[in-house]
């Protein structure tokens, strides 16, 4: 007979499976999820997790037509598997391959390109609410998000507005007690006690029986669910349900590994009309012992073996530490001589090693949940009372709290230390993850002082001194991946604010870089000395203050500039260098290197810095038609 998933091209051709052949499917599913993540690496856990239900909604629901959309992205992989895509999917995350998330321009049946969280409620309201005004009223409009992803703010403006909205659109809560660490709050706490309610499970199990158990009895049955369940499930909660307080239809909590029973239920939420809620629990990593193991591990764990669930892990005994660890590390170091410290992370303590400081001292590390906005202003309300606030968030979702960052600590004053983790291109997770704007967008905010690292030694320089509390508000921006030295234990020294350094002289041309891509500018300068070409280099530490000392001198010296960054050319380090030239009346060439006008794919990080032109290869190339007589 041969294999099921090999037979699927489309779920045209899913929905010719009976149902007894839907479990089948699903481990075929499965394994080749498992056979391609093993090798290629990618986001692993939640797609297993979510095998079932997605079966089960490409079987009841007429997509691409009924719209679907997965929130985050990352438990897309059979998604994409069953929509046409189950050969190009060896390609996931490779460059030129299919995207680790879903994108519009990839598949008609991506609904919704997702990679940042909590979005998918708003786009299924918008997409509901246009099918209404064009007429198209039978349409579905499903929205999967996970619990980690409901605790953001944009997620609950979307309940509060869905709820009052009349559309024909249906929320599944993916519920597994974690995003990429263990789901932490009050909501998360609310979700548990309704799964553990003993009470209400053995009637919910005899409602859903009624529902959607093997029969259908029509309109009547759900007539009396409809009655009674905000009033049972508040009797036996004690409190109103949170989600029909939100005037969602709530169904649930039942089993999302079930395809059979899911299909069932579908099926009858399908003719309910108006906004609903299916709570599922499911089990991240599901049917994979390493991944159920190990959840963190396994969200997203790189290559592995596939019959060990060994993850290969490259020989770093003489290589140089991750960025992050060396935050990690000197967070903890300066938090246990200074009691004014606290470390704040919105749902990434082992993404940015603030797990390090939360084991030693986790009365003053918090993980506030999938929260950006909030975690700016908590950070914010901390430092008027004192508190020097490290807070960590990765660079691409720090956008979501541009506006806390302006108003709530900029505008004040306050001494809150950004932490930008993966500032600059990120490599396999592609545009929705490369933190390449901070740059530019933080670069017109007034008092507040930006800084880059070129090594770790010059981040735990600068981490000390944001921690001094006296520079203000500071954002401290460091890439992904491994720095350049082994040895960075150095004892942490304090910088002038503003303050760059010369690291090489010159006289054909200067080179003056910000951030990590200083070490491209280090190793071109080498590498053009060879050919006779004397290149000077600058490595000018912070963005703002700009340190006009240092510029000056740069001006005066030499008529040949190349800059280097690790972000936009549009408004960034390229763009200040210039404004400080044209301010001054100075004339000079210069060649700005950096990460052009346009959204850049997935790759690795030394094909994307190629594709760009600012590694070391580039920066030759740029000096040697600079230089040419």
């Amino acid at each position: 007979m041969g294999s099921l998933l090999q037979r699927i091209d489309s779920p045209e051709d899913l929905r010719r499976l009976s149902r007894e052949e839907l479990p089948v499917l699903c481990r075929e599913l499965r394994d080749h999820i498992i056979d391609v993540v093993s090798a290629n690496g990618g986001h692993l856990g939640a797609s297993l997790g979510v095998i079932e239900l997605t079966v089960a909604l490409h079987y009841v629901f007429q997509t691409p037509d009924d719209k679907l959309v997965w929130d985050v992205g990352h438990q897309a992989y059979a998604h994409k598997i069953l929509t046409g895509r189950r050969e190009a999917f060896r390609t996931n995350r490779l460059t030129g391959g299919l995207s680790g998330f879903p994108k519009m321009k990839e598949s008609p049946y991506d609904a919704f390109g997702t990679g940042h969280s909590s979005t998918s409620i708003s786009a299924v309201l918008g997409m509901a609410t246009a099918s209404r005004l064009s007429g198209h009223d039978r349409r579905q409009h499903i929205a999967v998000i996970g619990d980690g992803s409901m605790t953001a703010g944009q997620a609950m403006e979307a309940l509060n507005n869905a709820g009052v909205s009349g559309t024909n659109i249906l929320v599944i809560l993916n519920d597994n007690g974690i995003a990429i660490d263990e789901s932490v709050g009050a909501l998360s706490k609310y979700l548990t006690d309704i799964t553990t309610s003993r009470a209400y499970n053995r009637l919910k199990d005899n409602v859903w029986y009624m529902l959607g158990g093997g029969t259908r009895y029509g309109s009547y049955p759900r007539n009396v669910v409809k009655q009674l369940g905000g009033a049972v499930k508040s009797t036996l909660l004690s409190r109103s349900n949170l989600f029909e307080a939100f005037n969602m239809r709530y169904f649930g909590p039942v089993d999302g590994h079930d395809v059979v029973r899911l299909v069932q239920l579908l099926q009858d939420l399908h003719d309910i009309p108006g906004p609903r809620l299916l709570h599922l629990m499911t089990v991240k990593g599901k049917g994979y012992d390493a991944a159920e193991r190990d959840q963190t591990a396994y969200h997203s764990p790189g290559s592995f073996d596939r019959r060990t669930g060994i993850v290969r892990k490259e020989d770093c005994s003489t290589q140089a530490p991750k960025y992050q660890h060396v935050f990690g590390k000197t967070l903890l170091e300066l938090a246990r001589k200074d009691a004014r410290i606290v470390g704040i992370t919105p749902a990434m303590p082992s993404g940015c090693s603030m797990n390090i400081m939360m084991e030693a001292l986790p009365e003053r590390t918090f993980d506030v949940g999938i929260a950006e906005q909030h975690a700016v202003t908590f950070a914010a309300g901390l430092a008027t009372q004192g508190c020097i606030p490290f807070c960590n968030i990765y660079s691409s979702f720090l956008q979501r709290a541009y506006d806390q960052v302006i108003h709530d600590v900029a505008l004040q004053g306050l001494p809150v230390v950004l932490c930008l983790d993966r500032g600059g291109l990120v490599g396999e997770d592609g545009p929705t993850h490369h933190g390449v704007y901070d740059l530019a967008y933080l670069r017109a905010i007034p008092g507040l002082s930006i800084a880059s690292p070129m090594d770790e030694c010059e981040l735990r320089h600068m981490m000390f001194t944001a921690a001094q509390g006296v520079a203000g508000p500071m954002a401290i921006r460091s890439p992904r991946g491994r720095g350049v030295c082994p040895d960075w234990r150095v004892e942490m020294l304090p910088l002038s604010l503003g303050k760059g350094r010369r690291l090489r002289e010159g006289k054909d041309v200067a080179i003056l870089s910000l951030g990590h891509p200083g070490n491209f500018a280090a190793e071109a300068a080498e590498r053009l000395a060879a050919e006779g070409i004397s290149a000077a280099h600058y490595d000018l530490r912070f963005l703002k203050p700009l340190d006009g000392e240092l510029l000056d001198e740069v001006f005066n010296r030499h008529q040949r500039l190349i800059t280097v960054e690790d972000g936009t050319l549009s408004g960034g380090f390229g763009s200040a260098v210039l404004e400080y030239m044209q301010e001054r009346a100075y004339h000079a060439r210069v060649v700005r290197l950096g990460v052009p006008d346009r959204f850049i794919g997935q790759g690795s990080l030394k094909e994307l810095y190629r594709e760009c032109g600012f590694d070391a290869e580039g920066i030759i190339a740029a000096a040697r038609v600079l230089c040419r007589p």
